[in-house]
């Protein structure tokens, strides 16, 4: 299944559509402080608005800080809760209900790869490309991150 991705970080506007599947849009708020390492341009949860076939999902990115984890972005849609969270450097996997429906990958560039499994429904598709897509992939493990703050205080 193909999905069509419309990213517009200056703009914080994201789109995802294709045959078959429902749109799924996710709007930056206007004025809102624009994180350029973040393709949408921000993970505060209070401005974004996501929409899956124009019906209001919440959404929860985490800060995105020292651990993997804290990169996970969680949303609602219809009472499914799906987590994308990384597992690599530039991978992340994506659950619904936490089983395992796809591997994707993104350097925020509107452009996903994904792995699905069997399972994965249109709708599963349309939210983790737009996921992906508006939040980015993998992120380094915490001792590595460390290690560059480290190496950065020392002269």
């Amino acid at each position: 299944m193909y999905a069509q991705i419309d990213l517009d970080g200056p703009a914080g506007t994201l789109r995802v559509s294709g045959y078959g599947m429902p749109t799924v849009e996710l709007v930056r708020a206007p004025g809102a402080t624009v994180n350029r390492l973040v393709p949408i341009g921000t993970r505060r949860p209070a401005q974004l608005t996501l929409t899956v076939d124009g019906a209001p999902a919440p959404i929860r990115p985490a800060r995105g800080r020292l651990l993997r984890r804290s990169y996970r972005v969680d949303a609602r849609i219809q009472g499914t809760r799906y987590r994308l969270m990384p597992y690599a450097y530039d991978r992340s996997r994506l659950t619904r209900d936490g089983r395992r429906i796809g591997a994707l990958s993104s350097t925020g560039n509107g452009r996903v790869d994904a792995d699905w499994t069997a399972g994965a429904s249109p709708r599963d598709i349309a939210v983790g490309t737009a996921l992906a897509a508006a939040f980015g992939t993998g992120a380094a493990p915490w001792f590595e991150t460390v290690g560059d703050i480290v190496s950065e205080l020392i002269p």
